[in-house]
């Protein structure tokens, strides 16, 4: 158990975030949480779903409160009302101001790690805020150059290779030497709060059936083949590239600690049927721990007492266990 507590950003108000954190508060926890928030907003939404909850305010340095039904709060006052399932682009400047606040924290050692709640980043761009999400915005406020994605669901890894990019852009964006500092950010991280002395990395390739021997593309001849084997003669046990679309069966799974996909939507459809609700979101390759859910904001069940909290809370598990793990 960290001494810190670990400080939970409630994302997007008009979505389920505030509700999440609200239900997490509801039940006693074996981590201090400090929940990064509008006070008057967490008290409305509490309203809303009929919760009592007893909101304290936050000094640092000062006590937190682990039992049911309290929560303690930092106070980040909303720009407008808030409405359940309605956006506003003028509380935009305030969610990022949550993130922002949770890293410096985590930086300077006030935080044991941060965890959040989704945001809406269609809505932090309408706002004039370039935002291409939490990843990369958590990576350039810590000083990370190289920010790794990587969801988890029970024994199921599945880092990217690249993040949120159009699809007609991820091709240009791989290269030899990215492909290997990613592997070798994989590999430490695992060893680091995963405790796999040796971690087993299976990589897909970026083409149907891997490229089929160029014949369906050469980015697996050119780039990802080269990488793997720079890798290996680097120490890193790194397979493939593999079709994900066989390398994803469970019996080519076994004995694997972590899948490496190319893109977004190759690997994560996979570890979303697996675990949905229950996978937590990681970032990897940074000074600091941060986990996050693995879903949406959901407008449509804010305040509406049907979301689900079980992702958040196996991201403050997880965020807990990595906080306890030094580097």
């Amino acid at each position: 158990m960290t001494t810190a507590p670990l400080a939970l950003t409630t994302g997007e108000p008009a979505g389920i975030g505030p509700d999440l954190c609200l239900t997490v508060a509801a039940s006693a926890r074996a981590q201090a949480l400090v929940c990064l928030a509008d006070r008057e907003l967490l008290g409305e939404r509490a309203a809303a779903l009929g919760l009592r909850c007893q909101l304290h305010d936050y000094a640092p340095g000062g006590p937190v409160t682990r039992a049911a039904g309290e929560l303690t709060v930092l106070h980040q006052p909303l720009s407008a009302i808030c409405r359940a399932g309605q956006l506003d682009a003028r509380n935009a400047s305030q969610v990022v101001s949550l993130i922002d606040r949770a890293a410096d924290g985590c930086l300077r050692g006030e935080f044991a790690a941060m965890v959040t709640a989704p945001v809406q980043k269609s809505l932090i761009n309408q706002a004039g805020i370039a935002f291409t999400g939490h990843t990369e915005h958590i990576a350039a406020r810590v000083g990370a150059p190289l920010p790794v994605m990587m969801l988890v669901a029970g024994t199921l890894r599945v880092a990217l290779a690249t993040t949120h990019l159009p699809l007609r852009a991820v091709a240009d964006a791989l290269d030899i030497d990215g492909l290997l500092q990613i592997l070798t950010i994989l590999q430490q991280d695992l060893q680091r709060y995963w405790r796999i002395a040796q971690p087993r990395i299976a990589v897909c390739g970026l083409n149907p059936h891997a490229g089929e021997d160029g014949h369906l593309g050469h980015e697996e001849q050119q780039i990802i083949e080269p990488a793997l084997q720079r890798a290996r003669a680097e120490g890193i046990d790194a397979r493939g590239p593999y079709p994900a679309d066989t390398l994803f069966v469970p019996r080519n799974l076994e004995g694997i600690d972590a899948v490496l996909a190319m893109y977004h939507d190759q690997g994560l459809p996979v570890l979303k049927h697996a675990g949905f609700g229950e996978a937590v979101n990681v970032t990897l390759g940074l000074p600091i721990v941060r986990t996050s859910v693995d879903h949406g904001t959901a407008l449509a069940l804010a305040a509406t007492g049907r979301a689900e909290a079980g992702s958040l809370q196996a991201a403050i598990g997880l965020a807990a266990a990595m906080a306890g793990r030094p580097h």
